[in-house]
């Protein structure tokens, strides 16, 4: 095999050389507990700050207002549960889509067992939540709607400034599980309005196991962990000092050439779904046509299955990920693929390609040179797709 092409950037991103660097002295030099008082807990515990000083930045939030997690499903969780319990006197209603990561979705179910009511908004083929549909929605119980920034599959960004708007508008607090959008997209969550925000390092170059969730200052909300005074007395335990740090430096690389960035991953985007679409029959773009992640592209292939295709371009030294779950032993094709109202037959055919910072033009052509041979391997042994082909 010759060189490994990684299209699953959506799924994680390699550390970059320049966060690693930034970490390594803290595993063995400056690796003081930040709440100790002598010298090499404090400079731990600046380190820390310095990071989510950087963070908060990024996001036009307050310091204050950063307090790190290990990752983007437990800032979904903690979101989503410690909103709830904090204001159950309120309200017991929650408001979400159909296309949420599991992350909010089976958190969602945990609270509708908890006697929490949840409403999950439609979405139209493009995978964009109905706006009348969300403010017919809202009652009087109406505690938090969270909607994702941009979906992890189709790569669609929701109109996330209108809902923001609507939930102000009504006295709701707004979450939105931004973990596909931070380190991609520009995003202020003061001009957004937004509440709280969930973002996790590993999708935009740095460490996994460290994230983050942004919480409004004044919103109130239950403590995630309890048993220390770490994270402001919200998240007990010893922080993760290298990650943390990581995290930061790979945040501030991602924002230091952002529109530089995006240009040439759209330019590359555009060209992969442009050459697949002209080169490849019965062949659907999932997802918003202009309204989506720079890297993201979502495609089903009729008359195949997303598992042989996956694993035939894991042959060719090509990593990509199918939106079927097939692969993890289910039969059921992605939820987001069905709320876009796909048949289960061709949801099953489904690719994505997630581009990031190191790939190149040649390796769109090498991807799309294989693709097109695979698809047509694959289609020479399914008796429908002959049938179709003499016009049966």
């Amino acid at each position: 095999m010759g060189k490994y092409i990684y299209m699953d950037n959506s799924a994680t991103t390699p550390v970059k050389q320049e966060v690693l660097d930034e970490m390594l002295p803290y595993f063995n030099i400056k690796y003081g507990n930040p709440s100790s008082i002598y010298s090499l807990g404090s400079q731990s515990k600046n380190a820390v700050e310095i990071s989510r000083e950087k963070i908060a930045k990024v996001l036009n939030a307050k310091t204050k207002e950063i307090f790190f997690t290990a990752g983007g499903s437990e800032s979904d969780n903690w979101a989503l549960k410690g909103v709830a319990f904090a204001n159950k006197d309120k309200g017991n209603h929650i408001i979400t889509s159909k296309i949420e990561h599991h992350g909010i979705l089976h958190t969602c179910e945990y609270l509708k067992k908890q006697g929490f009511d949840i409403t999950y908004l439609d979405v139209d083929e493009y995978g964009l939540i109905d706006l009348d549909q969300l403010k017919e929605a809202i009652t009087d119980k109406t505690i938090l709607i969270s909607i994702m920034f941009a979906n992890n599959e189709i790569g669609t960004i929701q109109p996330i400034e209108e809902v923001s708007r609507i939930a102000k508008e009504k006295g709701v607090y707004f979450h939105t599980d931004a973990v596909q959008a931070v380190g991609h997209i520009e995003i202020d969550v003061n001009e957004l309005n937004i509440d709280l925000l969930s973002m996790s390092a590993h999708k935009f170059y740095g460490p996994k196991g460290i994230g983050a969730l942004y919480i409004r200052q004044g919103v109130k909300i239950d403590p995630l962990i309890s048993g220390g005074a770490q994270e402001g007395n919200r998240r007990a335990g010893t922080e993760n000092l290298p990650s943390i740090v990581g995290m930061a430096k790979a945040i501030e690389l991602a924002y230091e050439n952002l529109n530089e960035n995006n240009a040439r991953l759209i330019k590359l985007r555009d060209k992969l779904i442009d050459k697949i679409l002209k080169n490849i029959d019965y062949v659907r773009l999932n997802g918003h046509p202009i309204n989506r992640l720079p890297g993201n592209v979502n495609v089903c292939f009729e008359f195949i299955e997303g598992e042989s295709l996956l694993l035939s371009l894991d042959m060719e030294g090509i990593a990509a990920s199918s939106g079927s779950a097939c692969t993890s032993g289910s039969l059921e094709p992605s939820h987001v693929l069905l709320a876009i109202g796909l048949p289960h037959e061709i949801a099953h055919g489904s690719l994505r390609l997630s581009l990031g910072d190191f790939n190149t033009e040649e390796e769109v052509d090498f991807v799309v040179e294989k693709l097109i041979e695979i698809v047509a391997r694959l289609r020479a042994m399914s008796p429908l797709y002959e049938k179709i082909k003499e016009g049966k």
